[in-house]
């Protein structure tokens, strides 16, 4: 049972391969016929490749990661590795390979052993967060400087092409949600015995650790920090609501915030706080649904929204989408290649009856992604509300609004942007949603330090 939760888990997380098992080698001819696939799905259908790095630069990293394919027979985690490092350097959190999922699983099902702390990376330092291992005496919030005797920024270096990014703040927080202990088990496979050095209290102590059972000593007792949980929760004159990510089933999203909503009216609070803190993101018509009960005035989720068509775009909509659907009759029409305009209408705010019309308050962090930080950045635009935490790691004008191509040999799935959006303002800034009230956030402890002096801050 719990075995079928890790499935569900991971599946939430990554987006799956089809039709071939994790353990299926595939020739060297296969995977360099999809690497050629995957640099013409990109140079058609991504919205603009070059927009943080060169194409010399860009098809120069091509080349060497082409010719570095060698072996006549790759594994499933070895595929993945390979595109990774081609799509990472387009340097576009949205255009990316996931995590190879399948491999885990199978790794994890067969009694793998993996690195057995938890990372956080803050101010250019890994901090200990969460320690599986059977050394108990390792402090927590110690900073962690060598594995193996390699030095963390090394091991970070070999991390990074395997993530996709627009700069480094994202790609770390990325390897905080996909968690190191499971990166650290792609890039240098399964380890029994480690040698970490870390600084406690301003001195050096070096551990010999073991390797933890992946399954029962690491995926059992943890919780990935992106979570889909909604709740409601008072705390004295002030409501807590965490709305979850921005995607699923719409009707029940809505009557989810509907009741939330009717809850919080009938107990006057006079304070709110919408939680945005290690949100996934999803659609706009989630989040516009909830900003619809405290918005002022009607809003839209944009300045702008432009989408690019080609080929690989248009086989996909006539696959998996409602092709009456005036948006992808849009993207039909369009001759390949073309970037065009498409405008969404204002929403609307709810009825005054229904409206929350007292002070809110939003949380964010660098794990609030895509469409939650578009949404964050909508909301300190209009000024519907103050933001507080940390900055995002997504950027709120952003290359986004993805569409999945499975690769022909491997069927290993590539996420590709084929849009772009700016937020409300019209800056272009590559930077986060920035908040008003920064308080900072130590991720994966037991402490909750942005809620908490929110709170101390209004009871005060």
């Amino acid at each position: 049972m719990r075995y079928n939760q890790l499935i569900l888990m991971l599946f939430v997380l990554f987006t799956f391969s089809i039709g071939y098992s994790q353990t299926k080698e595939f020739s060297k001819e296969e995977v360099l016929k999809d690497l050629d696939t995957l640099k013409d799905l990109l140079e058609k259908s991504h919205y603009n490749l070059y927009a943080y790095n060169p194409k010399k630069e860009f098809d120069l990293n091509f080349d060497e990661v082409k010719n570095s394919v060698e072996e006549d027979s790759i594994s499933f985690k070895e595929a993945v590795g390979i595109f990774q490092r081609v799509i990472s350097n387009a340097n576009t959190g949205h255009a990316e390979v996931d995590f190879p999922a399948k491999s885990y699983i199978d790794f994890v099902q067969k009694g793998g052993r993996i690195f057995p702390l938890e990372i956080a990376l803050e101010d250019d330092k890994a901090y200990i967060r969460k320690n599986y291992s059977d050394k108990q005496n390792i402090r927590t919030g110690s900073e962690i400087l060598e594995i193996n005797n390699a030095k963390i920024d090394e091991i970070l270096k070999l991390m990074y092409p395997h993530i996709s990014a627009e700069r480094p703040y994202l790609k770390k927080a990325k390897i905080e949600f996909w968690s190191f202990p499971r990166l650290y088990w792609q890039i240098f496979g399964e380890e029994e015995n480690f040698s970490v050095l870390v600084k406690e209290n301003n001195q050096l102590k070096e551990y010999r650790l073991q390797g933890v059972a992946a399954l029962e000593d690491y995926e059992y007792k943890r919780k990935d920090i992106l979570s889909s949980d909604r709740r409601v929760k008072f705390y004295r004159n002030t409501a807590y609501l965490n709305p979850g990510n921005f995607s699923g089933d719409e009707e029940d999203y809505q009557k989810f915030i509907d009741s939330a909503f009717a809850v919080i009216k009938e107990e006057s609070s006079k304070d709110l706080i919408i939680d945005l803190r290690n949100n996934a993101g999803g659609d706009n018509s989630f989040s516009d649904y909830l900003i619809s009960y405290f918005a002022h005035k009607p809003f839209r989720w944009n300045s702008s929204f432009t989408l690019k068509t080609s080929k690989y775009l248009k086989e996909n909509t006539r696959l998996n989408n409602d092709t009456t659907n005036v948006y992808f009759q849009e993207i039909l029409k369009q001759p390949n290649g073309k970037i065009f305009p498409y405008h969404f209408e204002a929403m609307q705010p709810q009825a005054p009856g229904k409206r929350y019309n007292e002070k809110v308050y939003i949380l964010i962090n660098r794990q609030t992604y895509s469409q939650a930080a578009v949404a964050a950045g909508l909301i300190q635009d209009y000024q519907f509300a103050t933001l507080v935490g940390e900055e995002t790691g997504d950027f709120p004008s952003l290359y986004a609004s993805l569409f999945t191509v499975y690769l022909p040999n491997t069927k290993i799935p590539v996420k590709v942007p084929k849009g772009y959006m700016v937020r409300v303002n019209k800056s272009e800034k590559p930077e986060g949603v920035k908040p008003e009230i920064m308080i900072k956030d130590h991720l994966l402890d037991d402490e909750d330090e942005i809620l908490e002096t929110l709170l101390q801050r209004l009871d005060s």
